[in-house]
């Protein structure tokens, strides 16, 4: 249509459609992909074909915690039943050995009083171990036995107390239960700051308990191939989060935007907003710290697909200053605002070779002021070659 304005030679259309049309590769239909770690921070790997299962009896209190709630609550249970009908059958035979099962032995001393049956032996255990004491039953001095079984019940009962209880409290104590309140963005987002692309997302803790040592890590997760033909299908690289302080930490006291410089050293480096696309990476972010009431290491993970990462986007801010002190409006969290901007890699961006038509016709003062640089370091560099070369053929004449 603008050809037949006469605003632009059919020709010059032409040429531009098929240097579009060639600027970018073709790539095949992408088939989604498993996620290595889901939304929520559940990895998802499944352990298969495990033969040396007694690994998991070496340390059981571990494997207890790791448990189900269903199976650790079954597992409690019948273990206070059997430790009670365990006992239960040991004073059974003691007032058996010894005759107090009889009534017609009804005049002498028992081991145990008021024991007739199995039934009340039952209840005499339950009452020894859990310290109960209606006062109906009692050891007496007739019996070693019986004060030696006593004594090894009362011990059994207070180990299997701690055992079982310490196994609940570290399940209702786990650090995941800390990370239900560490959020992360639904969208990461690809934008310029300060003439460099950034690789961003924002975290925050809903909690006024903080964070202690907080600390922040970025992995790709993506498959790869070797130059020997190993082929890698789980390859993670750690990609550097943009601190000044040089280090991962941060102070979450309100959310942040964490970003990562796009430069030489970046897997994003050579991506462009077409490419990236069409990638099959999967870009992990990792929140870990120490809680500030309890003191045990928490850690928050989420992931980020090429599809849920939005280029030209920068996060809404929602930080205001409100009667002295600051207001954070987390309904505003997540959104992201379109902003305009190149959509070439990063390493196109750093040597000037976008095409301002083909990025939709914006061409910022600070695009223009790179290609400058580069320009002139290129003309720089000619002009120390001629001289060079100038001075070389004088020194040979």
């Amino acid at each position: 249509m603008l050809a037949r304005k006469g605003l632009i030679h059919e020709e010059y259309l032409i040429t531009r459609l098929v240097e579009d049309k060639d600027a970018h590769p073709q790539y095949r239909a992408k088939t989604r992909k498993a996620r290595f770690v889901s939304k929520n921070g559940a990895c998802n790997v499944a352990h298969k074909n495990i033969r040396e299962q007694g690994r998991f009896l070496q340390d059981v209190f571990t494997t207890m915690v790791d448990l189900k709630w269903q199976h650790s609550l079954l597992i409690f249970t019948m273990t206070f039943i059997c430790s009670w009908m365990l006992f239960a059958m040991a004073w059974w035979l003691i007032a058996f050995a010894h005759g107090d099962l009889d009534p017609k032995r009804s005049n002498s001393i028992p081991c145990v009083t008021n024991i007739q049956s199995f039934t009340s032996a039952f209840l005499f255990s339950i009452e020894v171990q859990v310290t109960i004491g209606f006062g109906g039953r009692m050891v007496t001095e007739q019996c070693p036995l019986a004060i030696t079984i006593l004594i090894i019940q009362n011990i059994s009962g207070l180990i299997i107390n701690a055992v079982m209880l310490g196994c609940i409290f570290m399940k209702t104590a786990q650090a995941n239960r800390r990370a239900e309140t560490l959020i992360f963005s639904k969208h990461a987002v690809i934008a310029c700051r300060d003439g460099k692309y950034r690789f961003m997302f924002r975290v925050g803790d809903l909690r006024k308990s903080m964070i202690i040592s907080a600390s922040i890590k970025i992995q790709v997760v993506k498959k790869t191939t070797t130059d020997e033909g190993e082929v890698i299908p789980i390859s993670q690289v750690d990609i550097q989060v943009e601190n000044p302080v040089g280090t991962n930490s941060i102070f979450l006291v309100s959310p942040l935007i964490i970003s990562h410089t796009i430069d030489e050293k970046s897997p994003f480096y050579n991506f462009s907003a077409y490419d990236l696309c069409h990638q099959d990476l999967e870009v992990v972010a990792i929140l870990e710290g120490v809680v500030e009431t309890t003191g045990i290491t928490t850690q928050a993970r989420t992931s980020y697909l090429p599809e849920e990462i939005l280029w030209g986007h920068r996060f809404v801010p929602i930080v205001t200053e409100e009667e002295g002190r600051y207001s954070v409006d987390y309904s505003k969290f997540g959104k992201t605002v379109k902003v305009r901007g190149p959509l070439c890699s990063a390493k196109d961006l750093m040597e000037g070779r976008y095409n301002p038509v083909s990025e939709g016709g914006h061409t910022s003062r600070m695009f223009k002021r790179r290609r400058v640089e580069n320009h002139e370091a290129s003309l720089s560099e000619k002009k120390i070659a001629r001289e060079t070369s100038s001075h070389d053929s004088l020194s040979d004449s």
